[in-house]
């Protein structure tokens, strides 16, 4: 925090620092709604004193403080409240010393980690799980998260409620899980960053005027986590992300058409994030055991270190994927597999591995279908191609997608 104080450096504070105060009086509230009125309050209460008086030794424990403070004042004005205020001054009654907000220590008293693991608990549903992630650790707006999912600002806004209501009504603990269930509880996490990562990075087109880039979030709230707590898989998350994120500049054409990986001009992948993410990869791997994330990464890092499409080792490819699908059994996973099978062994290969998958769980996937149609249009059989295109085609729901599997279906 500069010396000097102004607009800018207040706002520079704000984005900074205030996921991790709200994170802080949510602990000591024990109320969403409650916090973040306080937080608001509280950053009020700064612009308005810390011109005259001067910004304090320590801004973020100010700032829990008169937050705090607020939140009695707040409680107060809601006489309804009485039995609920009473609990409150108890409490803060124990709270009193500023010492208690000093800079926490060691990640079991790390305020921020408590709120992700809070948010990602699998007693709320996923979307309630994304949702609340969005709004209360990213800091993102209801409006710009709402626009994200095509859903009015009021419908998102319900949804965070009543996540809100889950959390108060079933007594869901803001703490860090112990060490018995924390493996089980961290692949919550993971997976909702994922999922939100997933949501951005398929969208295919640059996120428009507003709109938060929810790739770009979920790696930088996994470089949080990872700095909250080390964990292998969190890097290997990490890794993942980092290493899908450097082809995002070559996935489409200008004018918006998907481009396959094996087409993508590979000299515009970031080699930065490459670098990153292959470092991250073997950190992952050298402790042992790789899990479900670093597994796809390793995978996604040897697409990456390829210099082209045939220079790909499809071998190790594909026995990374039997690795993982023995592991952890998933259709998607084994259609991932045959494709990988199909490119070092053969079109046909790849044909047998995904028919039955069709047949089975993946008859409504339209990836699967665009998958064959391509491996039999290698193997010169246009008529299944075609037939294979068109379920694909009437199965997605991307403009961008649609686009290319007409293209394809043209070219037959």
């Amino acid at each position: 925090m500069p010396d000097r104080f102004d607009q800018q450096s207040l706002n520079a504070f704000y984005q900074q620092e205030s996921r991790r105060v709200l994170a802080t009086l949510i602990r000591l509230l024990g109320d969403f709604d409650l916090a973040e009125d306080a937080m608001q309050e509280a950053f009020t209460a700064a612009w308005h004193q810390w011109p005259q008086a001067g910004i304090p030794a320590n801004p973020y424990s100010w700032l829990v403080s008169t937050g705090r403070f607020k939140a009695i004042d707040l409680l107060r004005k809601r006489s309804r409240l009485q039995a609920r205020e009473t609990a409150w001054l108890e409490q803060q009654e124990l709270l009193s010393d500023a010492e208690n907000f000093a800079e926490p220590t060691g990640f079991i008293e790390d305020d921020r980690l408590r709120l992700i693991f809070t948010c990602c608990h699998p007693a709320l549903s996923k979307e309630a799980r994304v949702a609340l992630t969005l709004r209360e650790v990213c800091g993102l707006t209801t409006e710009a998260i709402a626009r994200t999912f095509l859903v009015t600002p009021s419908t998102l806004a319900q949804r965070i409620v009543r996540a809100r209501q889950k959390i108060r009504t079933a007594n869901i603990p803001y703490e860090i899980p112990d060490q018995t269930i924390f493996a089980e509880r961290l692949q919550s996490v993971l997976q909702v960053i994922y999922l939100v990562f997933n949501e951005g990075y398929s969208s295919l087109l640059p996120a428009a005027a507003g709109t938060p880039d929810l790739a770009s979030e979920a790696i930088r709230l996994t470089r949080l986590l990872h700095e909250l707590h080390t964990d292998d898989e969190i890097n290997g998350l990490l890794a993942l992300m980092l290493l899908q994120e450097s082809r995002r500049a070559t996935r489409v054409t200008e004018n918006g058409d998907l481009i396959l990986l094996e087409d993508q001009d590979r000299s515009l992948w970031n080699a930065e994030l490459i670098g990153e993410g292959v470092s991250r990869v073997q950190e992952a791997w050298a402790a042992g055991n790789p899990g479900f994330y670093s597994l796809q990464a390793a995978i996604a890092a040897l697409h990456a270190e390829a210099a082209s499409a045939q220079d790909t080792d499809w071998h190790e490819i594909s026995g990374i994927y039997t690795l993982l699908l023995n592991r952890y059994p998933s259709p998607v996973i084994a259609l991932n597999r045959a494709i990988a099978v199909a490119m070092h062994e053969g079109a046909q290969a790849g044909i047998d591995l995904i028919t039955p998958l069709i047949e089975r769980e993946l008859a409504n996937y339209h990836y699967a279908y665009a998958a064959r149609a391509k491996l039999y249009r290698q193997c010169g059989n246009t008529d299944a191609a075609k037939a294979d295109y068109g379920k694909a085609l009437n199965l997605s729901d991307r403009e961008a997608e649609k686009a290319f599997l007409q293209a394809q279906l043209r070219a037959l």
